[in-house]
């Protein structure tokens, strides 16, 4: 009986050591400085309770780095932000809240990310500004929970407009929230959870399956068309706020008023869509409309006239940080933080099983759009590029020399979306690139023989998807629209031999799909004799009712290295040159490209730009092959290296809390 005793009081002691909040963290976004106030403000509250508080510069916070460590922290954190100029964010504030936009529609962070967050979000606006009040305090909140984060409770509004403001100021509704929050805080640290609204027989201790269920369905479809419900928002006040008692307090909408507010988002769809068709001629809407709208649903997309894109991939970011750059740097020396991806064809011939754009994209055999000229593509991507490139002045990390680099941009890589060459101006496209000294990388997916044998002016690398090897598979995996795919695909192929510039296979290994197909691989390679095959492992782009893959259709970097090498085996004038282990991607070349024993993959771009000036200026009379614009590989790229591809002039960054692949396209 005594032991007994001492145990129930040795656990009742552990239960009340047991910390339930480490600490708060109080972040703010600021242009006047008066959410700061507030923060410091907050903060001395909370330490009268007797628990830390620490208050932060969002520019002085990487959210890549440490947001993710809050939740093993047991911290709370909260957002106290300001709606600036146009609904956009205050200066201090734009990266970390560009960050959390693109993190929460991003497939490769997945929508767990941030689960077990607890934050609690309060913003700070102006309802004289109609269609911008607290924009900024209600995408945080959206965000935060898109990436399953715990809300504590429902988000404050502060309104700067003394006639419409609940109690009278802004001062006197962060006042009134801040009590709210005071209590949640001392709930929560005394361990106490918010019961759920379940008929539950235990007294609302357990968990509501069925809520939960909801709502992790509602969080992967805010994913898919987060950017189609901001559209939605912009046009109607009535869709954003929900029902009437939500409306008036400004708060987040519970997840029961959810089949109220999604038949509200139906309701608005439908007079958008009316709208556009009343509107805009059917010639227009579907020349502009509609590539609009679908590009719309890839985060971080930045449309250009009514065909083109441009958008910032996530290896230029790291290279900007000195966090290494993608497999092209290691394979070709392209300078990451200087590459421009971008596409002036949004269309495409093919709707691949593991298009990460979950084929929200045009498709079509053939050019039926309005069509915008190359000049104006060019100078609208360079100028979205560089607009994209400054928000990253100031960010934690980022090396001031690399962000002044990367201003001025060196490769394009037109593999962004779509099939580039069906672009009708693409070769003035890509002679404007070269009047620029910008290289070019170009992408197709192998459906226009014509196109790539006779049309193609020469490019600083052309590439061929070689998704299958064999006609059924490549029917199953990239599903392409032309009947005759297989007679087109083959003459591509053909057509590739006969250029006398740099050519590349990309191969992607999809497990169960296409990897056993070995044999029909080195004939189809034969065939087209490329200069360098490179093999990657398919990248899993987050469940879609377009594909059927999962993550057991992704291959470990050990299967990827078995299959190349098989691969290689077989291939008498092919060898392993190159590798990049955090892309699982890695590199065949022909052994024309091996010069006494030391590999020469990499490109003497300053060389190229010179023999691409003369051939032009001699009207194609002129020509040149790609072992005229070669560089010497470094050690730390070839296969078998220590460093596996990464560049040692930059630090590896292993992501914590990583919930899936990220390694990128």
């Amino acid at each position: 009986w005594v032991r007994k005793a001492e145990q129930k009081n040795n656990s009742s002691s552990d239960r009340d050591a047991e910390v339930h909040v480490s600490g708060v963290k109080i972040f703010y976004g600021s242009q006047t400085g008066t959410a700061k106030g507030f923060a410091n403000e907050l903060s001395e509250e909370v330490n009268t309770l007797g628990i830390p508080a620490e208050v932060i510069d969002m520019k002085d916070y990487d959210p890549d780095d440490q947001l993710a460590d809050e939740v093993s922290f047991k911290s709370v954190c909260v957002f106290l932000v300001a709606t600036y100029t146009d609904g956009q964010p205050t200066e201090n504030a734009e990266w970390f809240c560009k960050w959390l936009e693109e993190a929460s529609t991003d497939f490769r962070y997945g929508k767990t990310y941030l689960k077990g967050l607890r934050y609690a979000v309060f913003g700070l606006g102006n309802s004289v500004y109609v269609g911008h009040y607290n924009t900024v305090g209600k995408n945080v909140d959206k965000w935060l929970w898109m990436l399953s984060g715990k809300r504590i409770m429902t988000r404050g509004e502060g309104d700067c407009n003394v006639v419409k403001s609940r109690n009278g100021s802004v001062q006197a509704d962060f006042q009134a929230w801040k009590v709210k929050f005071v209590n949640r805080l001392q709930a929560l640290a005394r361990g106490e959870k918010k019961s759920c609204n379940g008929n539950c027989k235990t007294g609302g201790s357990c968990k509501n399956k069925k809520k939960e269920k909801q709502e992790e369905e509602e969080r992967a479809a805010a994913q898919n068309n987060s950017s189609e419900e901001e559209l939605i928002e912009s046009s109607s006040d009535e869709e954003e706020s929900g029902p009437s008692d939500e409306k008036k307090s400004g708060s987040v909408i519970d997840m029961e008023d959810l089949g109220n507010i999604m038949n509200s988002v139906k309701k608005a769809k439908v007079r958008l869509h009316r709208h556009f068709l009343l509107n805009m001629s059917v010639y227009s809407y579907k020349a502009l409309f509609f590539p609009r709208c679908s590009l719309s649903f890839c985060a971080g997309y930045k449309l250009i006239g009514s065909h083109s894109g441009v958008k910032l991939c996530r290896w230029t970011k790291s290279m900007l940080r000195g966090r290494g750059g993608c497999y092209k740097h290691t394979f070709y020396g392209i300078e990451s933080h200087r590459c421009m991806e971008t596409t002036p064809s949004l269309a495409c011939a093919n709707k691949c099983v593991f298009c990460w754009r979950h084929h929200t994209n045009p498709v079509g055999t053939e050019w039926r759009w309005k069509m915008d000229p190359a000049e104006k593509i060019l100078q609208d991507a360079v100028e979205k590029h560089q607009s994209m490139i400054r928000q990253f002045r100031g960010v934690p990390g980022v090396k001031p020399e690399r962000y002044e680099e990367g201003l001025s941009v060196k490769h394009c890589a037109l593999s962004l979306v779509g099939e580039p060459i069906m672009y009708p101006e693409i070769n003035a496209f890509i002679r404007l690139l070269h009047f620029y000294r910008i290289s070019s990388f170009l992408v197709t997916n192998a459906q226009f023989p014509q196109e790539i044998r006779y049309d193609l002016v020469p490019v600083t690398q052309l590439y061929v998807s070689v998704d299958a090897s064999t006609k059924d598979s490549l029917k199953k995996i990239d599903r392409p629209l032309f009947k005759d795919f297989w007679p087109r695909f083959l003459d591509s192929l053909r057509a590739l031999g006969e250029k006398r510039q740099r050519t590349v296979y990309r191969l992607t290994l999809v497990k169960a799909w296409n990897v056993e197909e070995m044999q029909a691989y080195s004939e189809l390679i034969a065939l087209g004799q490329p200069d360098f095959i490179e093999v990657k492992g398919v990248t899993y782009c987050g469940e879609s009712s377009a594909s059927s893959l999962t993550m057991a259709n992704v291959p470990w970097h050990q299967e990827v290295v078995a299959f190349v090498q098989q691969l290689a085996d077989m291939l008498p004038q092919y060898e392993i040159a190159c590798e990049h282990e955090h892309s699982n991607c890695l590199l065949i070349a022909h052994t024309k490209f091996k010069v006494d024993g030391e590999w020469w993959t990499w490109i003497d771009y300053e060389r190229f730009q010179e023999l691409a000036k003369a051939h032009e200026e001699s009207g194609g009379q002129q020509s040149f092959s790609a072992l005229d614009y070669v560089a010497k590989t470094p050690s730390w790229a070839l296969f078998g290296a220590q460093e596996q591809g990464f560049d040692p002039a930059d630090t590896r960054f292993q992501r914590r809390n990583k919930t899936k692949d990220i390694s990128g396209c």
